[in-house]
């Protein structure tokens, strides 16, 4: 059965890229990895990869190799894992991509107690708000804001967000108070530059606006900090500003008025995942249930 064996080998050479990063993951010598491949492409009689000095790339024959054997390979580590205490205390490093933004605010307090929960688990964060490649980067998972476009992929809800109006003291001074969603037309508004329209209601009513002023960015942090600084209006959870709301740095605005619950998303390549990112999937959506 060293064929399996090879199979798992090749497919760590396959989500890294690299034979050295390979081995270093699964604690091998780089020549034993590097002769354990050779031996697995004579056996099959084809070479699985082309090999240079500075990357390795799959040969079609590689590729169609990868994409069976990551499969036998992840449901034969499940399979083991269920079958063992790993279940109850998995181990292993759980490789998460999530913005930054959600990660500090939201993730970050909830660590200390899932890393005591399971000591067994280590962790690599990647804080991006980049959608990375489930099938072809070594992430585990990822947490998103919008469900995935790739139909293949399996999407969970965590736990919804919503997003109130808050402004600097200073800002409603030098600007008044806007009394209907319709005023911040005329306002200055701290925004991302894919949310250039604010959809909001209020009961039964509700209202969509069109937004702008001096500055857009793709940065959670940038936009509170510059509504802070009295630049503009924000539109944000309450959670990302409650320090700067108990410390009357920012306050509400247009209080009957808040935007729709919108859900946020723990993505995975496969229904399959190991027990790491299951319970990891669990804890979250029981943390975050009532925020």
């Amino acid at each position: 059965m060293d064929y399996l064996n090879d199979m798992a080998l090749f497919v760590e050479v396959v989500k890294t890229r690299s034979f050295r990063r390979a081995a270093e993951v699964l604690g091998i010598p780089n020549s034993t990895l590097s002769r354990r491949i050779g031996l697995l492409e004579e056996g099959i009689g084809l070479r699985l990869l082309n090999r240079t000095t500075r990357k390795i790339e799959l040969t079609e024959a590689g590729q169609l190799y990868f994409e069976r054997s990551r499969r036998i390979v992840e449901e034969a580590r499940i399979a083991y894992e269920e079958l063992g205490d790993m279940v109850a205390q998995p181990s292993g490093v759980l490789r998460v991509s999530m913005s930054v933004d959600f990660a500090t605010t939201y993730i970050a307090p909830l660590l200390p107690d899932f890393a005591s929960l399971y000591p067994g688990i280590t962790f690599d964060l990647d804080l991006t708000s980049r959608n990375v490649d489930l099938v072809g980067e070594p992430f585990d998972l990822a947490i998103r804001m919008a469900a995935p476009e790739n139909p293949n992929l399996v999407s969970r809800a965590i736990t919804r967000l919503s997003a109130q109006f808050y402004a600097a003291p200073s800002y409603i001074e030098a600007h008044g108070m806007p009394k209907h969603p319709a005023d911040l037309e005329s306002h200055q508004c701290l925004t991302m530059p894919s949310m250039t329209t604010w959809t909001v209601h209020s009961g039964q009513k509700s209202a969509s606006i069109a937004v702008g002023g001096r500055f857009r960015m793709n940065s959670v942090g940038m936009i509170r900090r510059l509504g802070i600084l009295g630049q503009g209006i924000v539109f944000l959870p309450e959670r990302v500003l409650a320090e700067d709301l108990a410390a009357g740095r920012l306050q509400r605005v247009l209080p009957n008025w808040k935007g729709a619950s919108q859900p946020i998303h723990a993505v995975t390549e496969t229904k399959l995942v190991p027990a790491k990112t299951q319970r990891f999937i669990e804890f979250l959506k029981d943390r975050l249930r009532d925020i």
